[in-house]
């Protein structure tokens, strides 16, 4: 899991539930791109259904329904 440094003045640790994995973070940074599911899976050489999985716990873990939530959340949490 990938933990994500923060700046002195925010107060709390980083929840657990909001950190990604390595490949959540490349699959988050190709959704952030434009990419499709399909292009994510032909880049990443994983399935498509592989793909959704991690599409799925990227918003769960996010709190949000879309990915263009979860690009947005990211890129206020500084991930992207």
């Amino acid at each position: 899991m990938l933990q994500y440094e923060r700046e002195p003045d925010e107060a709390g640790p980083v929840p657990d539930n909001l950190l990604l994995s390595n490949r959540e973070l490349t699959v988050l940074r190709l959704i952030a791109q434009g990419c499709s599911n399909q292009e994510i899976a032909e880049q990443l050489f994983i399935s498509l259904h592989t793909v959704k999985t991690h599409a799925r716990r990227i918003n769960t873990k996010l709190g949000v329904a879309r990915r263009t939530q979860a690009v947005a959340k990211a890129k206020t949490l500084a991930w992207l």
